[in-house]
């Protein structure tokens, strides 16, 4: 490692960092916070007695699962505007990676919530309790419990997955990354620059979930 590229490691490290801060976290916290909702909205679908919801549900479910996040990208961002319909880059980011996640974490939901007994279920209309009364004061507390390391997870994963915003124009880190590549032709030591960054926001996640899951133990 020459004198040269130090320099250009230490001076693109905050040029990397700054779109990191003000792009790749804000877009995942707020498709994260909106799959969760999503994903809650669709386990409860997929549970219903309704078997239009159901349906409607499980084929979202099939389509999301079944086709890769960066097709799903192109098609919101790209494919729309055939249709007429336009959403700016980050917009169109945040609908896709809340459909994505939401798809995937609502399984966990799903499954979280048939893993609660259904005695408890019964207790509560006993007490004469209704259903919504039941799902917000039991059911769910204890089912966001059991799915939280998976929700965690997923989070996680969605960190790493907004650098799939790049190629719809968004200047997240990893397109910071290569405009500084095609000044610097450095791709070797840049790439593995930014994925040390992607690498620490990741571990002081997991981190910050290790310690969550240890303080809900401890409540449980």
């Amino acid at each position: 490692m020459n004198e040269r590229l130090i320099e250009i490691l230490i001076d693109s490290f905050w040029k990397i960092v700054v779109p990191g801060l003000t792009m790749t976290i804000p877009l995942t916290i707020i498709s994260f916070s909106i799959a969760i909702l999503l994903a809650l909205f669709i386990a409860m679908m997929q549970m219903t007695n309704n078997k239009i919801l159901n349906q409607i549900a499980r084929f979202y479910v099939w389509i999301i699962r079944g086709t890769p996040l960066l097709v799903q990208l192109y098609v919101i961002f790209y494919g729309l505007p055939n249709l007429g319909i336009l959403i700016d880059p980050f917009p169109a980011a945040v609908i896709v990676f809340a459909l994505n996640t939401g798809a995937y974490d609502s399984e966990t939901i799903r499954a979280a919530i048939e893993a609660i007994p259904k005695g408890q279920l019964e207790a509560g209309y006993c007490v004469g309790m209704t259903t919504p009364q039941i799902m917000i004061r039991i059911v769910l507390p204890q089912a966001l419990r059991i799915a939280f390391p998976s929700l965690s997870n997923s989070l996680i994963s969605l960190v790493k997955d907004t650098s799939l915003a790049s190629n719809i124009t968004i200047l997240e880190m990893l397109m910071a990354t290569q405009r500084i590549i095609a000044r610097t032709y450095e791709p070797f030591a840049l790439y593995c620059e930014v994925g040390l960054i992607y690498l620490i926001i990741c571990t002081v996640l997991t981190k910050l979930q290790h310690k969550l899951e240890s303080t809900f133990k401890l409540e449980y």
